[in-house]
């Protein structure tokens, strides 16, 4: 929608919208909220939705890479560990997924603590005096209200710990215990693996710097905020998001 003309606060044409000149009245305001919300709970809800389809990637990849690397005695180990990073980028894309979905789950949580929740409580005072700038300032200009790497975190915590643990565990049994090791030698045999020209010391590195990586991430990448109100005022937070392409 473009600019308004410039004599539209003036206009006597009866079929032309004038918000500025003719306030809303209690009904309409309502009815305005009501129709926002249910629009940014459907788009939160859409992006739930895309969350899980993102891990139920990572969980049938994890499944035919485990299927793939125990189906024969032959079949190498580097296979488990390049499963690794291939959920690492499963991993990456959940974490931008996470933070699109961020954007309207934060306009739902606004309206409902705002308004849904004084309106339940027979109280009109709103906790959040100016909680309709601050979505009406969001609907113009739409930003992240979580950075990358919080965002990584969260879904580290809440899901590929586990699918990384598996594959790890899953390495381990293919290395060490799928026959017998008597010596160190048996160890970098294992490790060498004829059927990749690669020498016995990378595979140990890669799993080094691998989970040098994650406990990096749990331990130095602050938490989410405490509060939904932090969503709002963290400044590093404040990426502008742009159209939302993938919206």
């Amino acid at each position: 929608m473009g600019p308004y003309p410039a004599d539209a606060g003036h206009s006597t044409d009866p079929g032309v919208v004038d918000y500025e000149s003719s306030p809303l009245a209690r009904a309409e305001y309502i009815t305005a909220v009501v129709h926002l919300y249910r629009g940014e709970l459907y788009r939160a809800n859409s992006w739930r939705q895309r969350l899980d389809l993102t891990t139920n990637w990572a969980v049938f990849t994890t499944a035919g890479l485990l299927s793939f690397a125990f189906s024969s005695p032959t079949h190498s180990h580097w296979i488990l560990l390049m499963g690794l990073s291939l959920i690492a980028i499963f991993h990456g894309f959940e974490a931008r997924r996470y933070r699109i979905w961020h954007v309207w789950r934060s306009r739902v949580r606004m309206i409902e603590e705002n308004f849904y929740g004084p309106i339940l409580r027979r109280d009109p005072q709103s906790p959040d005096k100016h909680w309709g700038e601050l979505v009406a300032e969001d609907l113009f200009r739409p930003r992240f209200k979580i950075t990358r790497l919080p965002a990584l975190r969260a879904r580290l915590v809440r899901n590929y710990w586990a699918i990384y643990l598996v594959l790890l565990l899953a390495w381990l049994v293919k290395v060490f215990v799928s026959g017998p090791i008597n010596s160190w030698a048996d160890v970098a045999t294992r490790l060498r693996d004829n059927s990749v020209v690669l020498p016995w010391w990378l595979p140990l590195i890669y799993v080094g710097v691998f989970l040098g990586s994650i406990v990096v991430l749990l331990c130095i990448t602050p938490r989410s905020p405490g509060s939904e109100a932090d969503y709002w005022t963290l400044e590093e937070g404040a990426e502008h998001a742009g159209a939302l392409s993938e919206a």
